[in-house]
């Protein structure tokens, strides 16, 4: 095998001995030291394992252990002692030893505690590697943007990174709320735990409390065994709650609860939970408008925007529009192993003059579709979608005039439907977001789309 084991102890015997079985027996490559100093100055070597003698000249194994935790947390360290003593077990295993081996050492116990010890130590190695790319994946530096508004927000972001202020985030969908609280989680003192995220605009609301919280088994029609909840399974990380204006007033109290005294209950179970979580909110609702409207609890509505960041819409920063377009396109002719060289003129024209109302994932979209049916070396005006196409403002007045020229008169009602059937096609089928760009409730646009048979998934 390729992996290195260190032996370090002062009597030659026992170097001898468990060289013999490290590297005859059971096959490992062998580094030996009579006194920890070397031992230490050789870590650059990568040893994938320690044994590691308490009583030593000069400085002490419990030293050379703290020394080398230093150095790599995760090196699995095996503890050697003739001494025996319990007290020294335990303080070595609480400094992080992997392991504690009386003398005379039981070989038997010994080889698979080190085949164990090193295979952990290869998980761990794993796991840093993936928490390094996460961690690079959600860097502020790789967020793409060039327009001064976002830098702003970029920097306003970075002063919750080490603390753990209760963040809210406000936008329109698509406008990559979800990528900022990754990016603050990944960037910030947590990152090495969990990040869970609830959709609270998904799950039906009579499964939420248990989405969140867990159950106990028994406690309702269906729970057949104990579930963990996502602030369980969130614990010492970040819990991330996407659309948290669409949570049922009913529930909202128990979340302030768990925001004011870090506990909570199961679903039918009297056992009191404590929970170390930070709150990441985001909403694409006004949430002032909603507690004014009795549909938000004012005291939840406080606790959650203690920290409020505002990510502005993509027609709002147009300096973005031309760099996440060529961004998009760059990233997807690799996926798709398909060769483009750029946009025509004409076509950056009208991805600049778009307003995007479905922000940067409509743009996201947009691309990979123009990508998959341009058939030239360069993205057309004839491969963007035709809302696109006919969004300058020249069409845009032409449609507007047909309704209201002399020759034409449209009933109200028809004009009423083909807002709402409109409004949904701009939104892709998001009610509250349509309803909020008509300046009207909820109910009314439910009642209309009712009225008028109105699919929101293809109206």
């Amino acid at each position: 095998m390729d992996k290195l084991i260190f032996v370090v102890d002062d009597q030659a015997p026992i170097l001898r001995l468990l060289t013999y079985w490290v590297s005859e027996k059971w096959n490992y490559k062998v580094k030996t030291f009579d006194n920890a100093e070397e031992m230490l100055s050789s870590l650059s070597l990568k040893p994938d394992l320690v044994l590691l003698d308490i009583m030593l000249p000069g400085i002490s194994g419990i030293d050379a252990l703290k020394e080398i935790k230093k150095t790599d947390p995760f090196l699995p360290v095996i503890i050697l002692s003739a001494q025996g003593r319990v007290d020294v077990a335990l303080e070595a295993l609480k400094l992080g030893a992997y392991d504690y081996f009386p003398k005379p050492i039981d070989t038997q116990r010994l080889e698979p505690a080190i085949r164990n010890a090193m295979k952990n130590y290869d998980l761990e190695k794993e796991l840093e590697k993936v928490r390094e790319n996460v961690t690079q994946t959600y860097s502020f530096s790789n967020i793409i943007s060039a327009d001064g508004k976002m830098q702003d927000v970029f920097k306003y972001v970075s002063k919750v990174l080490n603390n753990d202020i209760t963040v809210l985030i406000h936008g329109e969908s698509g406008t990559g709320k979800e990528l900022i609280a990754k990016a603050i989680h990944f960037n910030g003192i947590r990152k090495n735990f969990p990040f869970i995220v609830v959709n609270c605009a998904s799950i039906p609301r009579d499964l939420m409390e248990s989405e969140l919280f867990g159950h106990e088994k028994g406690s309702f029609t269906g729970a057949y065994q104990r579930k963990m909840g996502k602030f369980e399974l969130a614990n010492r990380g970040t819990i991330f709650l996407d659309e948290v204006g669409e949570m049922d007033i009913s529930l909202q109290a128990k979340l302030l609860r768990v925001i004011q005294q870090r506990e909570f209950e199961r679903v039918g179970g009297t056992e009191t939970i404590k929970c170390d979580v930070r709150i990441i909110s985001a909403t694409n609702r006004d949430l002032k408008t909603a507690v004014e409207e009795k549909e938000f609890r004012e005291d939840l509505f406080y606790r959650l925007n203690s920290f409020p960041i505002n990510l502005p819409p993509l027609r709002s920063r147009k300096g973005d529009i031309i760099v996440l377009a060529e961004h998009f396109l760059e990233l997807f002719s690799k996926k798709l192993d398909k060769k483009c060289l750029g946009f025509t003129p004409k076509a950056l024209k009208l991805l600049f003059d778009y307003d995007w109302p479905g922000n940067v994932r409509e743009m996201e979209n947009t691309i990979e579709r123009c990508l998959i049916l341009s058939e030239n070396d360069k993205i057309d005006a004839d491969d963007l979608p035709l809302h696109i196409r006919s969004s300058s403002p020249s069409v845009e007045s032409a449609k507007v005039e047909q309704y209201f020229d002399n020759t034409v008169i449209l009933p109200f009602e028809k004009i009423k439907e083909e807002a709402i059937r409109n409004s949904l096609k701009v939104t892709k089928g998001n009610i509250f977001e349509a309803a909020k760009k008509l300046k009207l409730g909820r109910a009314t646009i439910y009642r209309l789309m009712s009225k008028y048979k109105i699919n929101p998934e293809q109206p």
